[in-house]
């Protein structure tokens, strides 16, 4: 076998593992929380040795971070840079948002739609994402100055970048309790509520 061959299928075969042990962390997370989930618990369900899932993530902090998931934030950009310059601001992010989700193959859409709901929802992981929740923010703010051609200072352009990560976050958890919701559905109807009312 080539070299870089098998270099490429032992980092998916990693890939997998990772992603499997996540997956299961994640579900034992939402049936049984976070602190009453253990790390030998997520080793069993994830039917690899704690040697495995140590390697992977030392602790369990480590699996509540999700800053090495695939992120939609570097598609919806270059969506929304995409758009001809002068068209309204939310509804071109709805549009784009909907487009990025449209993409991806319907397990990872569901799985991406309920990681965020956990996000959004379970106290602990918030807390270890919020890094990521405010690097989100700061990127629409940036976008958002770059499409208005305001400065990412203005008090208008930060309020609208910060309302609407609020109304998605608020989606978001409202769906936890809605279990037939679909929180993309959830986000856009959220986002179309904020157009009605707030224009940048």
């Amino acid at each position: 076998m080539d070299e870089r061959a098998g270099h490429g299928l032992r980092e998916r075969k990693k890939a997998r593992t990772r992603n499997g042990i996540r997956r299961e962390a994640l579900r034992l997370f939402r049936e049984q929380g976070y602190q009453a989930t253990t790390m030998e618990q997520i080793a069993r369900a994830a039917d690899v040795a704690p040697s495995t899932l140590f390697r992977y993530f030392p602790t369990k902090d480590d699996l509540a971070r999700l800053s090495d998931y695939h992120s939609l934030g570097p598609r919806v950009v270059e969506l929304f840079e995409a758009l001809p310059a002068g068209g309204d601001v939310l509804t071109d992010l709805r549009a784009v948002l909907r487009a990025a989700v449209a993409e991806l193959p319907e397990d990872e859409r569901r799985a991406r739609a309920e990681r965020d709901v956990l996000v959004a929802t379970v106290p602990e992981l918030w807390a270890a994402n919020l890094g990521l929740v405010e690097e989100g923010t700061r990127v629409l703010r940036d976008l958002l100055a770059r499409r208005t051609g305001r400065s990412p200072r203005d008090a208008a352009v930060r309020s609208l970048a910060g309302a609407v990560v609020g109304v998605c976050v608020q989606a978001l958890a409202d769906c936890a309790d809605r279990p037939d919701a679909d929180p993309v559905e959830a986000v856009d109807e959220a986002l179309g509520a904020l157009r009605a009312g707030l224009e940048l």
